[in-house]
Parts: C-alpha cells; structure tokens; sequence
C-alpha cells in the first residue's frame, strides 16, 4: 500500500474529460460508427451517450436500438480508430497541466478506460509522470461508475479514508460514483459542454475551468469537517 499521513487529503482525477480532452475525439469515432451501423447521433448526442462510461455498456445499447448485435470487431475497431485520432490530435485539457504541477496535495487518477489506454493518453498529454505509480483502472478493479469501488479502492490504496478524499469528474456517472463513495466531488463543466446544471444537480461543485479547482481545493482543505476532526 502506497500510504500517506492520515491527516493528508487526497485528490482522485478522472483522466478522460478531465486531464485529457479525448471525449471528443472518441464521440467522433464512435458517431462515425454508429452512421455506419445505421444509427445517426449529433455531434453533442454522441459526446452525452459516451461521457464517463463503460465503452461495452454504451455499445449494449446502441445493439438495442439497432435491434441486433454488432460485430465483434466493432469495439477492437472502435478503441483502434480512437488511438490513431489521439496520436495526432489529443490534447491535455487546457490548464490542467499547471494543476497538477503546483498541487500541493496527493493525488492520482482513477478510470473507466483500461490501464493501458490510461498510460497511452496521459504519455501523450505529457502527464504521465505526474501519476506515474498512481494510476487505477476499472478493468482491474471490477466495478466501473456509477459504482463506488473504484474510488474506494485507489483511496484505499493510497492509505487515505474516503472523508478525506475529493473527486474531480466530468461525468453524471462518475460524480454518482464518487458520492456514493462518501466523498467531496468537483465536477468540470466547460461552458460549452452544457452539464454544469445537472452536475450540479446531482451534489457535485461545479467549474468551467482548470484554473478555478486550486482555488477550489483550497478551500475544500478548510472545510471539510471529516478532515478537521483529525487534525
């Protein structure tokens, strides 16, 4: 276990939508395919279908309403596609970077995406020596959001009680996961994205930018009781 002081907060980063911008360039992927297959989604229709889910969850649905299965080389297909556009398009989510360098608090990513596209988008974002060690992915856990599991374990791997622990999401999924989890969580609502509303609507403490959440966290180290209690 990778412990730190009780007293020590720590910070869970989602990775996809939150330190890297690829949300949009798999919507665009999996919105190519799905025409392809016979269904048609708007650009901000295919982003809302796969923000923060379980890629075999949202491929369940669109077979429901195709009514038939797809092939079973759509998801391989659907993850090759996507890594082709990152290789050449992705991005950090702006400011996020100057985040991560001056946090002065534990921190580590936990995901839906497997380990392995983890590594690839934040080796190509340039942030994966930030998390190096630090990084948690569904797949190995066995439990994907809305389902707490996966916060609960990183923090329990980190040595950190969950009251002690906030989450940075983007998703209604995962900001269900990390409440459910008993923690604080700081929801990433870009003003073109649309979601600060039902974000909000959910428990989390919605921003538009990265360059709110040091502020933001700050300020959470002040107030969260559970943490006070301790110290």
């Amino acid at each position: 276990m990778k412990g730190f002081p009780v007293t020590k907060r720590l910070v869970i980063f989602d990775c996809d939508g939150v330190l890297v911008d690829s949300e949009t360039l798999s919507s665009q992927v999996m919105r190519e395919m799905a025409g392809a297959a016979g269904l048609d989604f708007s650009s901000e229709q295919a982003l809302e279908f796969i923000r923060g889910r379980k890629v075999a969850e949202w491929v369940g649905q669109l077979e429901a309403r195709l009514g038939r299965a797809l092939p079973a080389s759509f998801i391989p297909q659907f993850r090759s596609r996507s890594a082709d556009l990152f290789a050449t398009e992705l991005r950090p989510v702006p400011h996020v970077r100057q985040v991560v360098e001056n946090l002065g608090l534990p921190f580590c990513t936990a995901s839906s995406a497997p380990r392995e596209k983890i590594l690839n988008t934040l080796s190509l974002t340039g942030l994966l020596p930030y998390f190096q060690d630090r990084i948690y992915s569904a797949y190995e856990v066995g439990a994907w959001k809305p389902d707490p599991g996966l916060f609960l374990h990183a923090a329990a791997d980190l040595g950190v009680p969950a009251a002690h622990c906030a989450v940075v999401e983007d998703s209604l999924v995962g900001v269900r996961a990390g409440l459910a989890a008993g923690m604080s969580v700081f929801a990433y609502a870009p003003q073109e994205s649309g979601t600060a509303a039902d974000l909000k609507a959910e428990g989390a403490i919605a921003f538009d930018s990265m360059k709110e959440l040091p502020r933001l966290l700050d300020g959470w180290n002040t107030w969260n009781p559970a943490v006070r209690a301790t110290q």
